[in-house]
């Protein structure tokens, strides 16, 4: 399960509130907005981590790339031996 920290978690019990009532025009109480981020956490929380691994796992691929491509740039011409 994902774990927020104490003012990351307030925070989002937040924005869902004035979510709730810009949006719906619904009032919605802290207890009732964490239950909600609860239940997102449980039930669709892994499919926003699963994508931003695969977004980091994209993103690292291309750095080790370019990385790659810097290292062959340093490479010095050599002559056989003869």
């Amino acid at each position: 399960m994902i774990e927020f920290s104490k003012q990351n978690k307030e925070a989002i019990i937040e924005k869902l509130k004035v979510y709730f009532q810009n949006e719906l025009h619904q009032e919605i109480g802290g207890f009732d907005a964490e239950f909600l981020l609860d239940f997102f956490i449980k039930e669709i929380g892994g499919f926003f981590y699963n994508q931003a691994l695969a977004d980091v796992h994209a993103l690292l691929e291309k750095q080790m790339e370019n990385l790659v491509d810097t290292i062959y740039a340093l490479e010095q011409p050599v002559s056989p031996r003869k």
